[in-house]
């Protein structure tokens, strides 16, 4: 997300999302996962969001509402029930979010 979200801040948009799609909890293979792993996430957010940038997470993972509150706040991410569902989705997502 860090990297991203810098990139993001190279572009004069005056609107800019930073949308992200998952499928479960933050993980990587060099033990970040658990309470840290969602913590930093959170501080990720926290500092795009500092700098203007609009953050969303679109997720299939039927447990999300365990832990994306954490990340990204109550209204701060969408699930989608069924993968299958996520082509016709993500154009309504990406609407509300940038109207």
């Amino acid at each position: 997300m860090r990297h991203v979200s810098t990139q993001l801040d190279r572009h004069g948009a005056r609107k800019r999302l930073l949308l992200i799609l998952t499928d479960g909890k933050p993980n990587d293979v060099d033990n970040y996962e658990g309470r840290f792993a969602l913590e930093d996430c959170r501080k990720a957010v926290m500092e795009a969001r500092g700098r203007g940038q609009a953050v969303f997470a679109v997720t299939v993972d039927q447990n999300a509402g365990d832990y994306l509150p954490v990340i990204f706040g109550r209204e701060g991410f969408s699930l989608v029930s069924n993968i299958a569902k996520l082509p016709s989705a993500l154009p309504s997502i990406y609407r509300n979010l940038t109207t």
